[in-house]
């Protein structure tokens, strides 16, 4: 990648200290994005910034847990001191949860899932969206999943949970149909990604698809030239797929 069609533009990426998240952070920092990086391993995060600078790209560190809320109303501020907008958010970071038949499920482990997969993402949301309003092309980007419209069983937590995540994208996306910001949805498919690795104990990872591969796709829903709004990139068979018609 050589181009810098992202220069001068304002990335955060959740998630991003590793998997899909930090090659979706060093893709966008290649194409001339500075990248707020946001994840819990600071490790992760240093390593993203030394590969990123040797990109010769740029980007800000926060190490956060996405459950603390306070934290995330925070950003929004801190962001506009410094940057006045937000160009693009990408929200990768999400936990699998338990795999255990509905009835069997800890409710503390069920609510963990619904905080860090639908109530952080809520929130980021709500901090952001004023920023995200005062881009002239403002982009917002959720990884979901098959699971909420496959529902197997055992997978309850996490299904309902990107179930939830879905709603809100499609419903923001109806709200912004006016402004110059677009809400997209992703399903990046079976990828040899750490969250894969303890959904599926046996599975080969070499036989999955490397998560650098799908950056490429994300960055360009990123683009300020997109049209694509409201629907899901289904990774798998590189379709975009609509839902009910937008509409305010």
């Amino acid at each position: 990648m050589s181009d810098k069609d992202l220069q001068g533009r304002t990335a955060v990426v959740t998630g991003a200290s590793r998997g899909i998240g930090y090659f979706v952070a060093r893709e966008l920092a290649e194409r001339g994005a500075h990248v707020v990086a946001i994840a819990r391993t600071v490790g992760g995060l240093e390593e993203l910034d030394d590969e990123i600078r040797g990109l010769g790209g740029t980007a800000t560190l926060v190490p956060l847990d996405l459950k603390d809320y306070d934290a995330l109303d925070r950003l929004g501020g801190a962001l506009f001191e410094r940057h006045k907008c937000l160009d693009i958010l990408v929200g990768n970071a999400g936990i699998l949860g338990p795999m255990s038949p509905l009835a069997h499920i800890d409710p503390k482990k069920f609510d963990e899932v619904m905080a860090v997969n639908v109530t952080a993402n809520w929130r980021l949301l709500r901090s952001l969206d004023p920023l995200l309003r005062q881009s002239d092309a403002g982009r917002a980007v959720f990884l979901s999943s098959g699971a909420p419209h496959k529902c197997k069983a055992y997978w309850g937590p996490y299904s309902m949970s990107k179930a939830a995540l879905e709603a809100m994208v499609r419903t923001y996306a109806n709200e912004t149909l006016k402004t110059s910001v677009q809400a997209m949805l992703v399903n990046p498919g079976p990828m040899r990604t750490g969250m894969r690795a303890q959904a599926m104990p046996g599975e080969d990872p070499e036989t999955l698809p490397h998560p650098s591969t799908i950056a490429a796709a994300i960055a360009k829903l990123c683009l300020p030239g997109s049209q694509a709004n409201g629907q899901l990139y289904d990774h798998p068979s590189g379709e975009i797929r609509s839902f009910a018609q937008l509409s305010s």
